[in-house]
């Protein structure tokens, strides 16, 4: 049996969000369209080709996108939606093999080197996932295929829209040779600029530089990593389980807020969100991240680590709470407010270890006293919370402080879409 040298498929829904807004509303085909908050601190979530033509992006201020485009239609998410069409996406990747990798609710890499006895060869097979997905579920797709995922997934991007493109593997480094340096997976803003300001803007240069002089300029992992992708060299292999990293929530507020009992009770908002999609996902975590961006778009983040980790709301509530007073923000005009949880394992076994260990293996490490970790009724009590939210679709058990507050819109950030997709 030949050898399958370009197995490697990058398969990309073809801006996801707005092409479901569009394939479930007929008014809105061939019109400029983006998803997001339509305030004016509104941000651009997905944007439909229509409207890229007139220069709007994802994560591009609502109000530029707006000036840029007088006529755009604007269409608030629907999460739910995008991730049940998420998942039907990926059912049909795994009828052709199980080594499928989600990045996210609408990209994922797909090893076909044991499928091609069954299905063709890898190109064959990428016009028949692209079929399927436009056949069951009426939307376009992108598909890359390389003999490397970053080859893989930079030819997605280049056969945009609803395209399908494959370079031969014989013929990776050359073809890589002429591209400008940001074309590497992993090559952001930053990183392009200092090699910029060293002389290297193709990714020629870059394959032929010496790896200390790389490193040099932009460090040891982040140099060795782009000499490598250069040269067409990336030994990552596809990985079917892609724990997910971090949960969070995070908010933009359509005016800023300078009230701190405000900015409590929407910090109070956003850790039981949080909690909750910790519960959900069966997950716990060690770090509490808080996240603050002023009016002057200045951002600034703290951190606690715990002993033990928790999926408690109540836990989150109190570490981030301790965080948000240490900033002393007095009257600090707040733009953004966010919470994650990081350092995350299983969650059955953390509530385990809660219940078996003395209670010394549970205050934080940054010396924060006020986390009740022996007191198990808030468990209790999130727990039945989580099961009435669970059976009844639109009604929950809450924090009295958040009873006579409307909870404010907001669009998935990209840990969400990343954790639902899990």
């Amino acid at each position: 049996m030949s050898v399958v040298t370009e197995p490697i498929l990058h398969v990309d829904m073809d801006a996801f969000f707005a092409s479901v807004e569009q394939r479930d509303d007929p008014s809105l085909r061939g019109r400029p369209v983006v998803v997001g908050g339509a305030g004016n601190r509104g941000v651009v979530a997905a944007a439909s080709y229509e409207a890229r033509r007139f220069g709007v992006r994802s994560a591009m201020p609502m109000v530029r996108a707006r000036r840029l485009c007088p006529d755009l239609v604007v269409a608030r998410h629907r999460f739910e939606v995008y991730r049940q069409v998420s998942r039907q996406v990926m059912s049909i990747l795994r009828d052709y093999t199980p080594l499928v990798e989600p990045l996210s609710l609408d990209e994922a890499f797909l090893d076909v080197a044991g499928a091609v006895r069954l299905f063709g060869s890898p190109t064959e097979i990428g016009q028949r996932i692209r079929a399927d997905v436009r056949e069951q579920l009426a939307l376009p797709c992108s598909v890359g295929i390389g003999p490397t995922k970053s080859v893989a997934k930079l030819l997605s991007a280049r056969a945009k829209p609803d395209g399908l493109l494959h370079w031969p593997a014989a013929e990776v480094g050359d073809r890589l040779r002429p591209l400008p340096v940001a074309e590497l997976w992993g090559a952001g803003p930053k990183t392009v600029e200092r090699l910029a300001d060293y002389g290297f803007t193709t990714v020629g240069q870059v394959a032929d530089a010496d790896l200390r002089t790389l490193q040099r300029v932009v460090g040891d992992v982040t140099g060795t990593h782009l000499h490598r992708l250069a040269r067409g060299e990336d030994p990552r292999s596809v990985t079917p389980v892609n724990p997910t990293r971090s949960v969070s929530a995070e908010q933009t507020y359509d005016e800023d807020i300078d009230d701190p009992d405000v900015l409590r009770r929407q910090l109070l908002r956003l850790c039981e969100k949080v909690g909750r999609r910790l519960r959900k996902a069966g997950l716990s975590g060690r770090t509490i991240t808080l996240k603050v961006r002023f009016g002057s778009f200045e951002t600034v983040t703290r951190s606690s680590t715990l002993r033990a980790p928790t999926d408690r709301t109540h836990d989150l509530v109190t570490v981030a709470g301790g965080l948000l007073d240490g900033l002393r923000l007095e009257r600090a005009r707040v733009r953004l407010l966010g919470v994650g949880v990081s350092n995350l394992g299983d969650g059955d076994a953390a509530r385990q270890l809660a219940l078996d260990a003395p209670t010394e293996l549970f205050p934080l490490d940054a010396g924060e006293e006020s986390a009740a970790w022996g007191d198990r009724r808030w468990e209790d009590v999130e727990r039945v919370a989580d099961s009435v939210a669970e059976r009844f679709r639109g009604i929950g058990v809450s924090y009295a402080a958040l009873l006579d507050e409307e909870e404010p819109e907001a669009a998935p950030t990209a840990e969400d879409r990343r954790l639902d997709d899990a």
